[in-house]
């Protein structure tokens, strides 16, 4: 969450950058409790000192008359705490659940405009149309792949499906290979989270209250199924320290992920681009502050990289302030080209959220042992996200038989099998 000082120190700068990511908030209403809760707590504490000054006096006074006179004021200021310990308790909740909803500011020069209008592209590869055959869509291949749509809905409805033989091993390997590199090549430490928080946990990620309708809960014992790694992982210190000369750290995750996709009604109908369960490689960073930027750019090539060794197409695009996310300060996404559908999926999304998880989750670090605690930076990637990941190898190595041929890098992970699916399987 956005720090109060700030909002007091600085009201200007908060409405300026709310008004770049066309966010509706009252900032006002904001204001006008945060200075009622500290009149309402300076007059309590007052009162507090001036009964516990009292009481002592009352214990070493002899008079009986100053004795009354001390309890009388003593009961009097007693009522009156009661009634500003009541206004407090009004307060409080009513200023937190304000704050809980006020998105984070976007970072200097992140392009500003509405929706998706001011993304833009930043880095893009180049795509060899000569196959020599036209590709099909990953859903024309279904059936001679293992990609089944059909069973998928029956069993759940839409935007369910099922993987079969070596497509399911191809998405196995993908996942594998991923955290190989990541623990193997870029150094993160692998971390194997739950797939069910309680609701302290997502409002410390971020998650609620604004996506609560994206969210899958089970009422009964009150866990929220995760919308991915981000959320466990920006409570692996909820409520810690982190000791000195320990960060950067830099984790991964694979989880499979549930969402309710309400806000992509009608958006990408066909194949498989959109689930309400689907799997992700994630990764995760603690920083201090002045090397959150860096992890960034790191995080984007990363992304990227990965993409690469795949040898398939990517674009980096940088995010305008209407399609950056609620907690976000600055994102990239990354893209991969997909032949057969003839457009860009997105299988990373890149975004720095600088200290506005650690305050909700009241996380903090020593730069070293003699330092006051203070806020990390916190950032968090796809790495990469299925099934887009999956459609884009399909689609990349489909032969003109309709078979699909393995990526190089993951051959050792498939069993000796170097292709599959088409008119002979």
């Amino acid at each position: 969450m956005l720090s109060l000082q700030l909002i007091r120190s600085e009201p200007d700068r908060v409405r300026e950058g709310l008004a770049r990511k066309f966010a509706d908030v009252d900032l006002d209403e904001v204001i006008r409790l945060d200075a009622s809760h500290r009149e309402v707590l300076a007059e309590l504490e007052q009162l507090r000192a001036r009964r516990n000054t009292a009481s002592k006096q009352i214990g070493a006074t002899n008079d009986p008359a100053e004795r009354q006179q001390l309890i009388d004021a003593t009961r009097q200021d007693g009522e009156r705490i009661d009634q500003l310990e009541a206004r407090i308790a009004e307060i409080e909740p009513a200023l937190n659940d304000l704050l809980l909803a006020i998105p984070n500011l976007p970072a200097d020069g992140v392009p500003v405009g509405e929706g998706e209008s001011a993304n833009r592209v930043i880095d893009e590869d180049a795509v060899d149309q000569q196959s020599g055959f036209e590709p099909k869509a990953h859903w024309d291949l279904a059936p001679s792949v293992g990609l089944d749509i059909e069973r998928g809905v029956k069993m759940s409805g839409s935007r369910f499906y099922l993987l079969e033989g070596e497509l399911a091993r191809l998405q196995r390997a993908l996942i594998t290979w991923m955290l190989d590199v990541l623990t193997r090549d870029f150094g993160f430490t692998e971390v194997y989270p739950p797939a069910m928080l309680k609701e302290e946990s997502l409002l410390a990620s971020g998650h609620l209250p604004k996506f609560s309708e994206n969210l899958y809960r089970d009422a009964e014992d009150d866990f929220y199924f995760i919308p991915s790694a981000e959320a466990p992982l920006a409570n692996f210190y909820r409520d810690e320290i982190i000791p000195p000369a320990t960060l950067p750290r830099r984790l991964c995750a694979y989880t499979p992920c549930f969402r309710r996709e309400k806000m992509s009604a009608g958006r990408d109908v066909r194949g498989i681009k959109r689930g309400h369960q689907f799997d992700k490689v994630e990764m995760f960073v603690y920083c201090e502050p002045d090397q959150s930027y860096a992890e960034l750019d790191r995080l984007v090539e990363n992304a990227r990289e990965l993409v690469r060794r795949l040898d398939i197409p990517s674009r980096v695009l940088e995010l305008g302030t209407g399609d950056l996310d609620f907690k976000a300060t600055k994102a990239f996404d990354v893209e991969a080209w997909a032949p057969g559908c003839g457009e860009w999926l997105e299988v990373s999304s890149c975004s720095n959220v600088e200290d506005f998880q650690a305050r909700r989750a009241n996380i903090r670090y020593k730069p070293d042992a003699d330092s006051r605690p203070r806020h990390p930076h916190m950032l968090n990637a796809s790495a990469l996200g299925l099934p887009r990941t999956l459609i884009a190898v399909v689609e990349n190595y489909q032969q003109e038989d309709g078979s699909v041929e393995i990526p190089q890098v993951l051959l050792p992970y498939m069993a000796g099998v170097s292709r599959f699916g088409g008119k002979t399987s």
